[in-house]
């Protein structure tokens, strides 16, 4: 997300890290640069302007601290500048008094609907609900299909009827069938089409009428750019939305959408996608989002991932026996690792580390690497795995040929588990708890 952007206005401060003081010609020239950077975005032209005449204002008016330099202060406006143009404040999903609080979920065909509402039902069943999923894509029997097929995979129950053409009494068959199961969350799936039409915000407007929905969400393309802002302010005019989700932001290294669409129709981003997986789906923080368009990292989302992944029991008993030897065994290594994938993609937790994000830009990071240590760690003897100390030269090879990898990649595993044992060692001596969530 927002690597092109990320890299541009990067290279706009950079013409400010040299001077010791701001003038209103290096003020200029530098908004210049992050204006052109907005547009190459795919920012809405207005909202660009608009954005930089903003920052300029306040960094003429604005006296440098003592403490920071004048690249650290245009950074520090330009980050709450785009706070602000991303929605402010975080904009929770609401939640009816009455359940079952209901979504409806309203896009185009193709913008990834569907998976967004089995993504949310998921979203919702880790936070204690109990979800239930609608299918109300009746033209296209194979949104039913992929729908019930997400909801086995997630053990979410689907109502379908494809009996049945009128969606408004399948969406509130939907809700009856929650209340009487006790079910306090309905997500609901609507039709989509290649374009707005009338008859598509005809169905839409009878599917809300039935149900009136807690929430109303827009899914958007995130990929689309400016489109996804003339779609959004489309939908609006005709049925009243609560909020919109970006779907494929992952895709998307310029993130024009997300920077013009609150700004263009007033709508609060409530939900992204970021991945192929279930549980690629995170709230929408402008604060958060803000900091990693400015390379920051993302801080909280990784310790709130890292929280989510790891099971507690798992990690305290591992928390107990490193804190019992004082060192890790491969086996403890092989939990480790496997709680870390539970996070997600790699190059996607990494991006989130403060400093990684500019660093890793263009470095392929193989996910296959991951399954290739496990394969090697699987390969070994529960006894090798406890006492690493037995594995000589033709223990190494015979791992190598079982795990098929080689026997430089066992040697480079071993050294990198040593490394890791030595900074075990380190921290034991200060008595922190390493993984308890």
């Amino acid at each position: 997300m927002f690597d092109d952007l990320s890299a541009k206005l990067d290279g706009a401060f950079a013409r400010f890290r040299s001077r010791a003081v701001l003038d209103d010609v290096m003020i200029a020239e530098g908004m210049r640069e992050v204006r052109r950077a907005l547009l190459e975005a795919d920012v809405h032209f207005k909202v660009a302007k608009e954005f930089c005449a903003r920052v300029e204002e306040k960094a003429r008016g604005r006296e440098v601290a003592r403490s920071v330099t004048p690249a650290q202060q245009v950074v520090k406006i330009v980050h709450d500048e785009l706070v602000e143009l991303l929605g402010g404040a975080n904009a929770p999903l609401g939640e009816s008094r009455q359940p079952p609080t209901v979504f409806v979920l309203a896009g185009l065909q193709g913008s990834g609907k569907t998976t967004t509402a089995a993504k949310l039902a998921l979203w919702l069943q880790k936070r204690n609900r109990r979800p239930l999923l609608v299918a109300c894509d009746v033209r296209r029997p194979a949104a039913i299909d992929q729908l019930e097929t997400l909801g086995r995979q997630l053990s979410i129950p689907v109502v379908a009827d494809r009996a049945e053409t009128r969606v408004e009494r399948i969406a509130a068959a939907g809700v009856e069938r929650a209340r009487a199961e006790r079910r306090n969350a309905v997500v609901i799936d609507t039709a989509g089409r290649l374009h707005v039409d009338d008859e598509l915000m005809e169905e839409l407007g009878r599917v809300v009428a039935a149900v009136e929905p807690t929430e109303t969400l827009l899914v958007a393309d995130g990929m689309t750019g400016q489109d996804a802002v003339r779609i959004a302010e489309t939908f609006h005019a005709r049925v009243p939305l609560t909020g919109i989700v970006l779907t494929k932001m992952d895709g998307d290294a310029r993130g024009g959408a997300a920077l013009s669409i609150h700004a263009v129709t007033g709508l609060p981003i409530k939900l992204v996608g970021t991945g192929e997986r279930l549980d690629a789906l995170e709230l929408f923080h402008p604060d958060r989002i803000a900091g990693r368009i400015l390379a920051k990292g993302d801080v909280v989302t990784l310790v709130e991932r890292a929280q989510e992944a790891i099971r507690s029991v798992e990690a305290e008993r591992l928390e107990e026996k490193v804190g019992q030897r004082g060192r890790f065994d491969l086996d403890d290594f092989l939990t480790a690792m496997r709680q870390i994938q539970r996070m997600g993609p790699l190059q996607g937790i990494l991006g989130l580390v403060p400093g990684l994000g500019a660093q890793l830009k263009g470095a392929e990071i193989d996910p296959r690497r991951l399954k290739r240590v496990e394969a090697i760690l699987l390969s070994m003897t529960p006894g090798e795995r406890r006492n690493p100390k037995v594995l000589n030269g033709s223990r190494r090879k015979r791992i190598a040929r079982g795990s098929g990898t080689t026997v430089q990649e066992v040697n480079q595993l071993l050294k990198q588990y040593e490394q890791m044992n030595q900074m075990m060692k380190a921290l034991k001596k200060s008595g922190p708890k390493l993984f308890r969530r």
